[in-house]
């Protein structure tokens, strides 16, 4: 935790020089482990599988742990930042990560495995429910795209750098090692968190604990009614799942409709750029995943690659992401996010579509400029879209916006796993290939829905 001596800083204020270096270093370190501790087992769900004697459907919940947990912990600790402060939270979540990470390298099954990813969600959900609206304290206003640039380029090391890291362990070592990397790691940034991360002002009304229960049945039973689905589960079983996340749903939206600092932004979600920002990402996430889980299997299945090279293979999303960084840093605050993010999802679309194409026996460049063309795209996609979400957040709701910039994202990534694990149960052949079909058909339908932010964008100018 910041010393107390250091001042409580308003939005918009900023650090300067070498604090803001710092603080956005502890910052970009949290993002990029929760991150990596999430995407890391992508490449070695093959493995795992095999190693536990479960099969590749089942082991999906080995990503879907992680997903679920922290899907439901989000809004919570977005609000409970707001309660004890961010940079606290931040750091709590860090140990968490930490912990976990050990007892993940000692499971010997699927459901100890599971429940130790789930405990690693939870400490994930409390760094990345608050890590933009760090970096909204952290940047001043005028530079704020600067800071949320960098930030999706570490979400798009921790999701795309993932499977590289992977593959290098896997190289040398037993999967347990993938675990095992992160506490010397989680140890770091905790350290640079509590030295570097500045106070920011603390909102006593903001957690509710029975709001934050029915945050949790709501969000929870939907994605398990999604995935009972996804694995052909029984009727009664998926009905009342869809009742309970409902039901629990309606009553969070009441309890919360008319607070002056809601935990769900039941207010924030009535501003149409806000929701459109929060629907589009929710959209292209389920995109990013059907690719990211999906490609391993078709890498190994389908092109006989081995998992020690499988990671390498999947290297250039990250790259077309960080490539194109230090453009989208400054574009991202001259240029409207309907055009940058629509542009953005075009290329997503059309670098899947290009895998979807891919020839029976591809040369590695064949798929690297593929995957290439991808990350470039949603690199573009990602900064404009999370900015104009978190300027159009009302004074003194960083917290809540960082969450729900967070939900799109990991809902959208639950959605997609699950539709990964629905194809490989209906699709008898080819379901790895049809994964990159479907996630150029989502992409394309959110360049859609993003290209609509311009049309309104322009009649509110007319009728100005």
């Amino acid at each position: 935790m910041p010393p107390r001596s250091t001042p409580v800083l308003t939005e918009g204020e900023g650090l300067h020089g070498a604090a803001r270096v710092r603080a956005v270093t502890a910052v970009a370190l949290s993002v990029l482990l929760a991150l990596l501790d999430y995407a890391i087992a992508n490449v070695a769900l093959p493995t795992i599988a095999q190693d536990i004697h479960v099969s590749p459907a089942s082991a999906v919940w080995i990503v879907n742990a992680y997903q679920l947990a922290s899907v439901v912990s989000l809004l919570p600790m977005a609000a409970l930042g707001s309660r004890i402060g961010f940079a606290r939270l931040c750091q709590i979540g860090l140990a968490l990560l930490t912990v976990a990470s050990l007892f993940c390298a000692l499971s010997h099954s699927l459901l100890m495995l599971s429940l130790a990813r789930a405990v690693q969600g939870v400490g994930g959900a409390c760094i990345m429910s608050v890590s933009i609206a760090l970096i909204r304290f952290i940047y001043p206003h005028a530079i704020l795209g600067r800071g949320i640039a960098l930030n999706g380029v570490m979400v798009a090391l921790g999701v795309g750098g993932g499977p590289t890291v992977a593959s290098i362990i896997l190289t040398v070592a037993t999967w347990p090692w993938l675990f095992l990397i992160n506490i010397p790691l989680g140890l770091t940034a905790l350290v640079l968190a509590l030295v570097s991360l500045p106070r920011t002002p603390i909102s006593a009304g903001t957690f509710d604990g029975v709001s934050a229960i029915l945050n949790v049945l709501a969000f929870g039973a939907l994605i398990m009614a999604g995935d009972s689905v996804a694995h052909h589960a029984g009727m009664p079983q998926v009905i009342m799942l869809l009742l309970t996340g409902i039901v629990a749903g309606w009553l969070l939206v009441r309890r919360q409709r008319g607070r002056a600092h809601p935990m769900f932004p039941v207010d924030m979600l009535r501003i149409p750029a806000f929701r459109s920002g929060t629907l589009i990402g929710f959209v292209a996430f389920v995109s990013s995943n059907l690719f990211m889980i999906s490609f391993p299997f078709t890498l190994q299945s389908m092109f006989h690659y081995p998992p020690s090279i499988v990671g390498l293979l999947m290297t250039p999303w990250p790259v077309g992401i960080m490539a194109v960084a230090p453009v989208l840093s400054r574009l991202t605050d001259r240029v409207p996010a309907a055009i940058l993010s629509s542009v953005g999802l075009f290329m997503t679309s059309m670098g899947f579509l290009a895998l979807y194409f891919l020839p029976s026996h591809p040369a590695w460049y064949d798929i690297a400029w593929r995957i290439t063309i991808a990350g470039m795209g949603f690199g573009v996609f990602q900064p404009p879209n999370n900015r104009i979400m978190m300027i159009t957040a009302p004074p003194g709701r960083s917290g809540s916006a960082s969450g729900m910039v967070q939900i799109a994202r990991q809902c959208g990534q639950a959605t997609g796993a699950m539709c990964v694990a629905m194809a490989f149960g209906l699709i008898a052949h080819d379901a790895e290939r049809s994964c990159l079909g479907f996630g150029s058909a989502v992409a394309f339908i959110g360049m859609l829905c993003s290209a609509t932010r311009l049309v309104s964008r322009r009649a509110a100018e007319k009728t100005s």
